[in-house]
């Protein structure tokens, strides 16, 4: 009798917990203090100078745990080394997944870097969300069911705005066009394609490069020798500064556009040799706060403040941090409006539902907005061009898609 009263009792305590316990194993990486998320980045290797990004990001998530976390939880962001190279990416995202239980994978760069670590991550149901590529596969949500594009302007609506702008000025332009011999540099072809139709074969001659390579120059060589007018530089940093340089050097002057994920002055424009850069056009989705437009804006004084106290070593004339504020201020937003529900059905669906998202360091009139059938935060752009010692924007807001 007394043992069925025990019994009894011990039920009813044990069915009291189970909500609780089967709702703690559905938050993973989530406990009543904390939420905990991964990435990696490319501290070392050839594109290290990208590291920036995630020191931006894990600067940012210091300073919101010292202002009280979200919704009472401290964010710890797990951000490890993966030197650019996507087996090593699988290794530490699998390490971030399977020993640090993390509740998702945030910002992580690299075209080939996600690319490696998004079937695994579909197949243990762990969010991907604002990830550092402007690669547009990643909208495909056949594909990519669980991933959020980055808040970047993607490459190929970016390749798009080029080819209208130069067919604007002269209807039958001939392209050349240097990119990177991956996704990346694949996508600024089909955004070519994409305004360019049954015209584009006749109309494009293009040359590729392996990030491995010392030189690109043969390739600008070749490209001139095309007669093409508007030339399209579709690579990282160090290889934007050589196009730049070289193609000054043999005294060609096509209309020139430089991916705007180039468009640094201190690693590429000054190292091509200002003179060479003079009249590039590119694009802009940030503040940039070397520019004189924004000296009194609240949000470049509220973003150097947090850069001065939170991360004082960096370079306060790299982008890359600004990039970094508005990834981590949009991955904030999702965190908050899931409330108390960190399940990864919750993440997702709040992650897919932001609605006219302002960021303080996105140019005036550019919102984020997803939905289930749309992963892509920003598609918005605004032209600039470099006149010798800055970048000048000019023109309305223009929409990729």
């Amino acid at each position: 009798m007394h043992w069925a009263k025990a019994f009894g009792a011990l039920g009813a305590v044990s069915f009291l917990l189970l909500p609780t316990a089967s709702m703690a194993a559905d938050m993973r990486g989530v406990t009543a203090a904390e939420i905990r998320i991964g990435q990696t980045m490319p501290y070392s290797g050839p594109v290290s100078a990208f590291g920036a990004l995630g020191k931006g990001e894990v600067g940012y998530f210091k300073m919101l745990n010292e202002r009280g976390g979200i919704n009472g939880r401290k964010v710890s962001l797990i951000s490890l080394d993966d030197s650019y190279q996507p087996p090593k990416t699988v290794e530490q995202t699998r390490r971030l997944v399977e020993s640090d239980e993390v509740a998702l994978i945030f910002s992580s760069i690299g075209t080939a870097h996600n690319t490696a670590i998004a079937k695994y991550l579909q197949s243990k149901n762990i969010p991907q969300l604002f990830l550092a590529s402007g690669a547009s596969k990643f909208a495909d949500i056949g594909q990519y069911p669980q991933a959020t594009m980055g808040v970047q302007a993607p490459f190929r609506y970016e390749a798009r705005l080029y080819a209208r702008h130069a067919l604007a000025k002269n209807q039958n332009a001939k392209f050349a066009v240097i990119s990177q011999n991956d996704d990346f540099g694949r996508d600024y072809l089909a955004g070519l394609k994409d305004v360019l139709g049954e015209k584009y074969d006749a109309a494009v001659t293009s040359a590729t490069y392996e990030i491995s390579d010392p030189t690109i120059d043969s390739q600008i060589v070749k490209l001139k020798a095309s007669g093409a007018d508007v030339f399209v530089i579709a690579a990282t940093p160090k290889f934007a500064a050589q196009a730049i340089r070289k193609s000054y050097e043999i005294g060609w002057r096509p209309m020139t556009f430089l991916s705007n994920v180039a468009v640094w002055i201190s690693t590429v424009m000054e190292p091509a040799g200002v003179e060479a850069g003079t009249g590039i056009l590119s694009t802009a989705y940030v503040k940039d706060p070397d520019d004189p437009a924004w000296k009194d804006d609240a949000g470049v004084k509220a973003w150097r403040e947090f850069m001065s106290k939170y991360v004082p070593e960096a370079d306060q004339h790299d982008t890359n941090y600004v990039n970094a504020y508005n990834s981590a201020m949009a991955l904030e937003a999702v965190l908050k409006a899931c409330g108390d529900d960190l399940s990864t059905e919750n993440i997702l669906r709040q992650a897919f539902s932001v609605r006219d998202l302002q960021l303080p360091m996105l140019l005036p009139g550019i919102k984020i907005n997803t939905s289930p059938t749309d992963h892509v935060p920003v598609d918005q752009m605004q032209f600039m061009r470099f006149n010798g010692k800055s970048w000048e924007r000019f023109g309305e807001l223009q929409t990729g898609n």
